[in-house]
């Protein structure tokens, strides 16, 4: 691909803000790599408008904070209708990370490739009793 893909997070509240400042502090990218959209104060139509008029003509992935609501209903439905725009649902920052660093790949594999990421970016352990387990919590 010639063109590098823009990703676009959108999200509820401040989540955005919050995601793509880590990453730009993380990863050094500059602001056009990668930006953030708040649904806040937008209903369905405003926030379709506003998510393509921040996609602008690039190549674009489109990240949302859940599978499902208006952030995920706005994205999705432009994503159908809009050529080169992949769609990645239930974001997190292993993700975002891996495509700052990607979006020079062809879109179709960028995006299995960073589902895939997204996926091993999410672990988890308990152990009862454990030795690190905090011993002022109540048992």
């Amino acid at each position: 691909m010639s063109e590098e893909v823009r990703g676009l997070v959108v999200a509820h509240s401040s989540l955005a803000d919050g995601l793509v400042a880590a990453v730009r502090q993380i990863s050094g990218v500059d602001e056009d790599a990668l930006r953030p959209l708040t649904n806040e104060g937008r209903g369905p139509e405003g926030l379709m408008e506003a998510v393509d008029r921040e996609l602008g003509d690039a190549p674009a992935v489109i990240f949302t904070d859940l599978p499902s609501g208006s952030c995920a209903f706005a994205a999705r439905k432009l994503s159908l209708s809009r050529p080169a725009t992949g769609l990645v649902c239930g974001v997190n920052l292993a993700i975002l990370l891996d495509f700052v660093f990607h979006r020079d790949m062809p879109l179709p594999q960028l995006v299995e490739r960073l589902v895939e990421k997204g996926r091993a970016g999410i672990n988890g352990t308990y152990k009862e009793g454990a030795p690190h387990a905090d011993r002022a919590l109540s048992r």
